[in-house]
């Protein structure tokens, strides 16, 4: 059988039994000094198997038209198609009528001469590449403005949203004033300022700001040493990977320290003195092998040396600030977010302000601010 059934156990339990409106204690009494001298047996009439009672509830199966799986299917599969077609016949009459005017189609253009050049790019371009070159040029440099963008937006975003929920009335007001006057400014705007209203105002090559005849400054852009390495420069970069590699590992066995101890070790000092050491030590086994290419003024221009272009420059500037600002919503929302019982828990044992906002606040807020930040960064 599948349930044992016990009437004292039923009774103990205060169940009532179906159908008595009123019964007096002795009907209650006198049923259980039965059941107790064996007189009222149990009448089992037949036992079913657990797996014919599933069976026998589970509903009848409609059929194949009125079922909601399949009739859900068929409307997906019904709307798919007619998109499906809608787009063929709009592909279709287009290229029907571009081939009626004598227009050409295609990507078959990617392959010939572009005959135009780009003022920056990453990797070598001439006015004699292919269109699918000067594509993958404009690709690189829009992948580089955005990872500028996403790097300082998210540093200024969460240092302003940090400094909004301040206690010091100053510097919650100015980052306040920030958020409100450059989220409101259209973005195109932003970048004209930049580019027209600062940028183009410095003095022309001729009259560049000189920095220790190394670094100038002028409405063409900003012109600096160049470092050409030389043979053995790999030894350099080696090293440089190493620290970061022995960083990582200093990092995680301080942390499992201050785990078993409650002893902290201070791993930025040590990882910053390893980043210097290093490349350092390196440098000097293998002679520095690397020599500055360093700009100089031929002409109407300077030539040599590495540029930083105004047009980067001002797009760079006025993403990252104006992205900042939305940034620094979200991470006050996020910080809002988490109970501030946990402030004072953290206070109550002894952590301070930076440490509580680091350690206790942040972490929590995370769960928040991710979301909506990684749209942002869309």
């Amino acid at each position: 059988p599948i349930v044992e059934l016990d009437v004292r156990t039923l009774y103990l339990k205060d169940l009532v039994l179906i159908g008595c409106t009123f019964q007096d204690r002795q009907v209650f009494n006198n049923l259980i000094g039965y059941i107790e001298r064996n007189e009222i047996k149990s009448l089992v009439a037949k036992t079913y198997p657990l797996k014919d009672i599933v069976e026998a509830q589970k509903p009848a199966k409609p059929p194949i038209w009125n079922d909601p799986v399949y009739r859900a299917l068929f409307f997906q599969v019904l709307v798919l198609g007619l998109v499906i077609y809608g787009g063929y016949v709009l592909v279709s009459n287009t290229l029907h009528n571009l081939e009626r005017q004598g227009i050409a189609s295609g990507f078959d253009f990617m392959g010939t001469t572009a005959g135009f050049s780009i003022l920056m790019s990453l990797i070598e371009y001439t006015e004699s590449d292919s269109y699918f070159r000067a594509f993958l040029v404009s690709l690189l440099n829009t992948l580089l403005v955005a990872a500028l963008g996403v790097f300082f937006a998210t540093i200024l975003g969460f240092l302003i949203g940090i400094a909004r929920l301040s206690s010091n009335w100053l510097i919650s007001r100015i980052a306040t004033v920030y958020i409100e006057t450059l989220r409101n400014i259209p973005l195109l705007l932003q970048i004209f300022f930049w580019y027209f209203g600062v940028l183009r105002n410095l003095p022309s090559p001729k009259q560049s700001v000189n920095f220790l005849d190394m670094f100038f400054l002028n409405n063409r852009g900003l012109y600096s040493p160049n470092p050409i390495p030389e043979e053995g420069f790999a030894g350099i970069m080696w090293s440089v990977l190493a620290a970061f590699v022995i960083i990582f590992y200093m990092a995680r066995w301080a942390h499992k320290r201050q785990e078993a101890t409650g002893q902290q070790f201070h791993t930025v000092y040590y990882s910053i003195g390893i980043l210097i050491a290093l490349p350092l030590i390196a440098t000097i086994i293998t002679g520095f092998p690397m020599h500055w290419d360093y700009p100089s003024l031929q002409g109407f221009n300077f030539k040599g040396g590495l540029s930083l272009i105004p047009e980067l420059v001002s797009l760079t500037l006025a993403l990252s600030l104006y992205t900042a600002s939305f940034i620094a919503e979200i991470v006050r929302a996020g910080i809002m977010a988490v109970s501030h019982g946990q402030t004072e828990a953290s206070y109550a044992l002894g952590l301070k302000a930076g440490p509580t906002l680091r350690f206790v606040v942040i972490p929590q807020a995370l769960r928040v601010i991710i979301p909506p930040l990684t749209s942002q960064y869309l």
